[in-house]
């Protein structure tokens, strides 16, 4: 099994080839680039090509790349949400082309999946219209039809929505789209929030491409260190090894004032797992 590192730890600051520096010397193989302008300017080719730079210099393997949520992350601030699910045109259009230019790093920078929420979480939806499953049906065929000639597969993630519950997500690749190369990302702490993890687990497993890790406790998506909230990870794990997933374990990790030291501690807890999976 594979472990990665989300640049969600340091989604606060723009990043920097110290930052993957730490995550390698941390022994992580891979990461997950979170795709917010203000954290990292994939618009621009000459900051693609640092990242090149610094991907080759660390050995570190770009795993995937989370599509955009939001234009901004600053101070601990998000700007309004994007929402590809909006029944607002332009809305959905605005969100569609950041994930299409997301996208586009990946002709620079080869990577195997685009992870991508349909919609926002309920407790961002603040507005009427931003969750219609007839615009996320749209905008996902849209999404796939840019990532397919690239060599990115998209991966759907489990949120705390209506559309994007494993069910509702797996119904959706059943029997509402043609697309079959569309995975699913499950968020281990999302499904923690909607329900039974191991449940979720099982549900995804025909489609499970990638995989979040983190912890709550039960009510707010604060994506804190496995084994400081409420999932019972040995539990999960065996599921996990259980439905034949042997993909990467992708740690998506709130850093707070000290992301050094959340790196930390999860070396101990990527240890900690290794043992629960023997």
């Amino acid at each position: 099994m594979r472990f990665g590192i989300s640049t969600h730890l340091f989604h606060g600051v723009p990043l920097g080839r110290e930052h993957l520096a730490d995550i390698a010397a941390h022994g992580f193989e891979e990461v997950e680039l979170f795709a917010t302008r203000s954290h990292f300017a994939y618009h621009d080719e000459a900051a693609v090509g640092r990242l090149e730079g610094w991907l080759r210099d660390t050995g570190l393997a770009l795993h995937s790349v989370h599509a955009p949520i939001s234009m901004s992350f600053v101070d601990g601030v998000w700007s309004p949400a994007l929402s590809n699910a909006s029944s607002d045109a332009r809305a959905r259009r605005a969100a569609v082309a950041e994930a299409v230019a997301a996208l586009g790093i990946a002709r620079r920078v080869p990577f195997p999946y685009l992870v991508l929420h349909l919609g926002v979480p309920d407790t961002l939806a603040s507005a009427p219209g931003v969750n219609s499953p007839d615009a996320a049906r749209r905008s996902l065929e849209e999404i796939h039809e840019a990532a397919a000639p690239l060599g990115v597969q998209v991966a759907v993630e489990v949120i705390p929505n209506a559309l994007s519950s494993p069910g509702a997500l797996v119904t959706l690749l059943e029997d509402e789209l043609e697309l079959p190369d569309v995975g699913l990302c499950l968020d281990y702490g999302h499904a923690f929030l909607l329900g039974d993890v191991v449940d979720a687990i099982e549900e995804v497993a025909g489609h499970l491409v990638t995989t979040h890790l983190h912890d709550n406790g039960g009510e707010t998506d604060d994506h804190r260190m496995p084994f400081d909230g409420g999932i019972d990870w040995a539990t999960a794990l065996a599921a996990t090894q259980k439905v034949g997933y042997d993909g990467t374990l992708m740690f998506e990790l709130d850093g707070g004032a000290s992301p050094r030291a959340v790196l930390d501690r999860t070396r101990h807890v990527r240890n900690r797992f290794r043992e629960l999976m023997i």
